[in-house]
């Protein structure tokens, strides 16, 4: 075996090593959610497999929890948040990469410092705005809090693939006679796809998750978002492991599946 072949082994070993150490909890999850309350509270062992397969958390989650309300309200707060992030984003991306102007430099660091502050520290502010305005325990108040905190990265992020396109193409479709928007909505917005993709799935994952400021922010049961609900199905007297997994496993479906799709 020559040395690339041992490299490519190595790769190979360690790749396999990181997928186990990311599927296993997941596979334990699913296992979790397909036993009894009964078996996992009777039983003196852990086992990755359940001994039989049961569907009562599954019933219990759509039955005995309003689920459909919660996900609901994470689709609506989180394609809503993603649509305006990423267009925002891409606009500010765009003019930053193509346009130069006064204080561009300082504009650019002042986006990514915002980046750096602790998301405990930035939960008065926002409280005290939405309070303000009347936007405390409602979808757009937390929608707007969404787009704050993804807008920065974002941008960012749209900026690095903006660059990466050679400005001679702006050049020859202005001497065709292109104005700004229609160079960008024609020829360098197409360019950009991968790039809109990668921002729109970090968008929307961060917004699905979120948990903080929502937990914070929505008071009114109706109004709660899935991870908010699957943190408070943990009471103090018990916890219904086989619903939490289950619940846990069905909120992960939307992701998965918009990461396939995109």
């Amino acid at each position: 075996m020559n040395s690339q072949k041992r490299v490519n082994a190595l790769c190979y070993i360690g790749l396999t090593l990181g997928s186990l150490i990311v599927l296993v909890p997941i596979l334990y999850m699913a296992s979790t959610s397909f036993k009894s309350i009964n078996e996992i509270m009777t039983s003196s062992t852990v086992t990755m497999f359940p001994k039989k397969f049961s569907t009562e958390a599954y019933k219990n989650v759509i039955t005995e929890y309003p689920f459909f309300t919660y996900l609901k309200n994470s689709v609506v707060i989180s394609v809503t948040a993603t649509v305006l992030a990423v267009l925002f984003s891409t606009l500010a991306g765009y003019g930053f990469s193509r346009f130069q102007f006064r204080g561009k430099g300082m504009i650019m660091m002042f986006i990514l410092v915002t980046q750096m502050f602790p998301a405990v520290m930035l939960f008065v502010p926002y409280y005290k705005l939405l309070t303000i305005y009347g936007l405390a325990n409602s979808r757009r108040g937390i929608i707007l809090v969404h787009i704050a905190s993804v807008i920065p990265f974002c941008s960012w992020m749209m900026y690095g693939f903006f660059n990466s396109i050679s400005r001679e193409l702006d050049e020859a479709a202005r001497i065709d006679g292109c104005s700004h928007l229609k160079i960008f909505w024609k020829i360098i917005a197409p360019l950009t796809l991968p790039g809109l993709i990668s921002t729109t799935i970090y968008a929307f994952i961060q917004s699905w998750n979120e948990y903080m400021f929502t937990m914070l922010c929505i008071t009114s049961d109706k109004m709660k978002t899935l991870p908010v609900a699957i943190g408070q199905m943990a009471s103090y007297d018990k916890i219904m492991w086989n619903d939490l997994m289950a619940a846990s496993l069905l909120s992960s479906l939307p992701v998965v599946v918009m990461f396939i799709f995109l």
